[in-house]
């Protein structure tokens, strides 16, 4: 692009003193149409307004390839007290890429990126693009109509977390686009009958590695697989294929690049000054400074960002426990408490209130999703109510339980088995999705399959189990992708995940077969979600058969009248005959078995159905003899009332 040359006070300020004063108190919730790069007319001439808060540089310059990286060229003018400087370049447009030079508190002189950049060069290379992620046509409005009818609570929700750069891969190992996914991802998931894919951060991230959750770019999707249109092409596909969207978000670090947020006018602007707050002792990262009305700004209005721009349909917000302790991974001495004394990071619980209100009030349907690992209290229950204001909270315990029980071998588990039950003794405290996430499956912690004992085929039958728990057990559901092929190798971002299992017939395509017929039954039945979080839709039979490891407990519907029986015979020893209480009479249909010939089972089973006899068990008057295959777990639907 040529050289612009132009006086650059010629042109009023594009900032308002009404936009002035919410940045400065940190209520501009657009922050997304005022900072950064704003494509502008001003007297009948196009071009881009700059602005930028950076309270403490002493000089601030645009420098592009429209002025040949010169800050001599294009100097901004600081507007007031509210630390925003900003200018107005004519004949700059889309494409243009542009970085911040400052002299900043430190006399130094350094280039920054834009903290509002929508769209960056990329990585290794750190240059903001102007762009507009406005003028995207979307044709979704029929999906979002009826999200906002939605209760997330009590609808269907099973979740394919997918890593973008590595689901598929070309053969020059190059990753597919945004573009691509929009018609093979899309394709895939519609298949398989998940009802919302949940993005691993999408953010600009300068390290791949880092999966996304070292973010520079906190505006802008990653330019690795397009343009911010091909990212919304994406997310568009997917809901009219009737797919929701999650998406990683990543408020509670950030890394210390020189080109980004860190010391970003040469102070602790976006982060705590004080290491034994600002450092985070985990990722090498800075914490940001929740106290602070821009930096809490700067936060929420990503949040609602990403709904507005994007639709997307939820937030899980990352390592929120380590946000919400002052004390996480430190030491004595290594830690300041709070005003009253205490370990609670009060900023950080209100700062997670007043985002989780704006996003769910301002965009009615969606959802924001908690990864907390600790005991803390009511995070899915409303501030009014003393909560934390999520929708839902990732049940660790729930994973790292059954996990934990299915790594035993069979003739150990009736020693462990309350492993296997004793997230119901807690689930009503929380709207609990169900994860077995990327978490479960790198830095040596082998894959899901690899987590089970048993030769080849036990492990399959381990796994099957195991996907049928997570799906019928109350709550919502996540699975990482590969889990669905019985993927052997712990997964890298380096490679595609391993399609050449499910290419021909093979056990592990039995394996995918099974959690696509899951979700095929999870949808159809309501008794598998829509009373996830009301003490009617779940009821134990017996949870107390140690000695042959069997699981039996009751699903409902809210009516009370859709009634599904799961029971689980944990062992490869099969039962036959074994009996189980029922609440109603007649014949129970066999909808699902996880030891199905087409899922790479024995083909045992009960011929569709089991009629039910007047013999008394586990408390009801009427019990079913059934035969229980090795390591498989069943699903009966009760008869229809008359």
């Amino acid at each position: 692009m040529a050289a612009v040359h132009a006086s650059d006070d010629q042109f009023a300020p594009t900032l308002s003193d009404a936009d002035l004063h919410l940045i400065g108190e940190g209520n501009e919730l657009r922050l997304y149409d005022k900072l950064g790069a704003q494509l502008r007319e001003m007297d009948g001439v196009h071009g881009t307004a700059f602005s930028v808060w950076a309270p403490n540089a002493k000089r601030v310059s645009v420098v592009g390839d429209f002025n040949d990286w010169d800050g001599r060229r294009h100097v901004m003018r600081r507007l007031g007290e509210s630390g925003v400087w900003e200018v107005f370049v004519p004949g700059v447009g889309k494409g243009a890429h542009y970085k911040f030079e400052l002299i900043n508190a430190r006399d130094r002189l350094l280039l920054k990126t834009d903290p509002m950049g929508l769209f960056f060069e990329k990585a290794p290379k750190s240059a903001a693009i102007v762009w507009d992620t406005g003028g995207f046509a979307w044709s979704d409005q029929a999906w979002l109509e009826q999200r906002a009818k939605r209760n997330a609570l009590e609808s269907p929700m099973s979740i394919y977390e997918v890593h973008l750069g590595s689901w598929r891969k070309h053969s020059d190992a190059e990753s597919y686009s945004y573009r691509e996914l929009a018609g093979e991802l899309v394709d895939y998931v519609r298949e398989m009958g998940f009802t919302h894919v949940e993005f691993m951060p999408v953010a600009e991230h300068a390290y791949y590695p880092s999966w996304g959750y070292q973010v520079t770019g906190f505006y802008a999707p990653t330019s690795r697989y397009g343009t911010p249109d091909d990212f919304a092409a994406l997310v568009n596909a997917l809901h009219e294929a009737g797919i929701g969207v999650i998406l990683d978000w990543v408020p509670a670090h950030f890394p210390k690049d020189d080109f980004a947020l860190a010391r970003f006018d040469g102070t602790a602007l976006y982060e705590y000054a004080d290491s034994r707050r600002g450092d985070h002792p985990d990722w090498g990262t800075y914490i940001f400074n929740y106290g602070r009305v821009e930096v809490r700004n700067f936060l929420t209005a990503n949040a609602l960002y990403w709904c507005d721009r994007f639709h997307v349909d939820g937030l899980r917000v990352d390592a929120v426990a380590s946000m919400l302790y002052l004390d996480y991974s430190r030491g004595a001495g290594e830690w300041l408490p709070n005003e009253r004394g205490g370990r609670e990071h009060l900023e950080a619980i209100a700062f997670l209130q007043h985002v989780n209100h704006l996003v769910l009030t301002r965009h009615p349907g969606v959802v924001t999703i908690a990864e907390e690992s600790t005991d803390w209290p009511r995070v899915s229950r409303l501030p009014d109510d003393g909560g934390l204001g999520f929708s839902f909270k990732w049940n660790m315990g729930w994973m790292h339980d059954n996990l934990s029980f299915l790594r035993e071998e069979p003739v150990h588990r009736k020693w462990h088995f309350d492993k296997t039950t004793f997230a119901m003794m807690y689930h009503y405290g929380e709207n609990f999705v169900l994860p077995l996430s990327h978490d479960e499956v790198v830095h040596l912690k082998g894959s899901l399959l690899g987590k089970m004992p048993g030769d080849a085929w036990q492990r399959l039958a381990n796994l099957r189990l195991l996907l049928g728990y997570q799906w019928t057990f109350p709550g919502k559901q996540l699975l990482f992708m590969g889990g669905e092929l019985g993927q052997a190798d712990e997964w890298s971002e380096d490679r595609q995940i391993d399609w050449l299992l499910v290419e021909s017939a093979s056990p592990n395509r039995g394996v995918q077969s099974w959690v696509r017929d899951l979700n095929r039954c999870y949808r159809a039945e309501p008794a598998l979600w829509e009373a996830d979080f009301d003490e009617t839709g779940f009821q134990w039979v017996n949870c107390n058969d140690r000695d042959t490891s069997v699981l039996s407990f009751l699903r409902r519907d809210k009516s009370g009248a859709g009634t599904l029986l799961v029971a689980i015979n944990f062992t490869p020893n099969p039962r036959s005959g074994y009996r189980v209480g029922v609440p109603m009479p007649g014949r129970w249909q066999e909808l699902l078995n996880s030891d199905a010939a087409l899922y790479g089972g024995s083909n045992l089973g009960n011929n569709g159905g089991c009629e039910t006899e007047v013999q008394p068990a586990d408390g009801f008057e009427h019990s079913l003899a059934v035969e229980l295959p090795s390591l498989a777990l069943l699903i009966f639907r009760s008869p229809s009332l008359p």
